[in-house]
């Protein structure tokens, strides 16, 4: 008598190439913001300083995350002509719960961001991901794939307010950087460029670091 065994097929563990790429690329030549040019009006609000892109970067990599992981664990179960009210649903909830918790530990960082918090819910990053990727994927890599987008628009967002905080008022988070003794009116050489805190500059830093990774990456984004 004959006995026959059937290999079954090999997980992939749960930090594979493939996932890690998840990670990876968001923050390379698959940006959202530098490559894909989504979430721009919050990229360009909120980065006068530091501490309130972390905070909104934070922010968004979380509810991202969390968002594309549930609406994974839900895939099966969602009708299709019913999708999108599901889905923001779920990222209205997520929002809602990171508005409290700013508010409850880091209220005038929370005053600060004002709208822009309530904004994620329409973030457009947030809704593609959930709607490009989480409903065809499995959670592991749905959850993922939402750190990886959020780290990526975290990081444009902290890099600009880094330039423009740093160059506008001499500090970063609130804290002095520049020596006052390099101050003009120390009788230094040194002056902060005003224009840095200027909306406008917001788009200027934004625009120089979108042709940065656009060069960068130029054959992977023609391909």
């Amino acid at each position: 008598m004959s006995q026959t065994t059937t290999k079954s097929e090999p997980k992939e563990a749960l930090f594979s190439k493939k996932n890690v790429k998840l990670l990876s690329d968001p923050l390379n030549g698959s940006n959202p913001v530098t490559v894909q040019v989504l979430g721009i009006c919050s990229s360009l609000a909120i980065t006068v300083k530091l501490e309130p892109a972390i905070v909104m970067g934070v922010s968004v990599l979380v509810v991202t995350a969390f968002a594309n992981l549930i609406t994974s664990l839900m895939r099966n179960l969602i009708p299709n002509r019913i999708r999108i009210i599901v889905q923001l649903v779920v990222v209205a909830a997520l929002v809602i719960v990171v508005d409290q918790i700013l508010k409850a530990y880091v209220y005038d960082v929370s005053k600060q961001l004002s709208v822009f918090v309530g904004l994620i819910i329409t973030n457009c990053i947030l809704m593609g991901r959930i709607e490009a990727f989480a409903l065809a994927n499995t959670p592991w890599k749905s959850f993922l794939d939402g750190i990886g987008n959020g780290a990526g628009y975290a990081a444009v967002l902290i890099i600009v307010a880094f330039i423009r905080e740093l160059l506008g008022s001499g500090q970063l988070y609130g804290y002095q950087v520049v020596p006052e003794s390099w101050y003009i009116h120390n009788g230094g050489w040194y002056s902060n460029n005003g224009m840095m805190l200027l909306p406008p500059m917001a788009l200027i830093v934004l625009a120089v670091l979108i042709w940065v990774q656009r060069a960068k990456f130029r054959q992977l984004i023609e391909d």
